[in-house]
């Protein structure tokens, strides 16, 4: 299965993964209105630790422990991608406590919020919108 993957040695630490990652969740067509004037609030997130940048989103574990400790089952796997159902969701947050990665977060709206692959748009929109190639949309085995 496709995944996303950063290789930290060309990432720059621009941070635009995650304007695009939070402009591709908005549903608008149009990036400067999506994103003007507001806190972004991106399903990745660029962390730098001793000089050196890196991409943190949801790996897609193959038996995830934020599904397992999820009360709701708002949290499952549809297509080999680890899904949010925001409607089940109560926002007891157990599936932020039990992820290894710290991919999932509290989303303003109340649900948690992780990377789904954009899945519904085809490709991440923070792969597309790397200039440096850093991260990468590939099947490693």
């Amino acid at each position: 299965m496709k995944r996303v993957y950063v290789n930290e040695e060309w990432c720059l630490g621009c941070r635009l993964c995650e304007y695009y990652c939070a402009f591709a969740g908005s549903g608008e067509t149009d990036m400067a209105r999506a994103l003007k004037d507001i806190k972004i609030n991106p399903r990745i997130r660029v962390e730098t630790q001793d000089g050196i940048n890196f991409a943190v989103s949801c790996r897609h574990c193959k038996e995830p422990l934020c599904v397992k400790g999820c009360i709701t089952g708002s949290l499952h796997i549809k297509d080999g991608v680890i899904a949010v159902d925001t409607e089940k969701c109560v926002s007891c947050y157990t599936c932020i406590l039990c992820c290894p990665y710290a991919a999932v977060s509290p989303s303003p709206q109340g649900a948690v919020q992780k990377c789904e692959l954009c899945v519904k748009n085809g490709q991440p929109a923070c792969v597309d919108g790397c200039p440096n190639a850093a991260i990468v949309y590939d099947d490693r085995g």
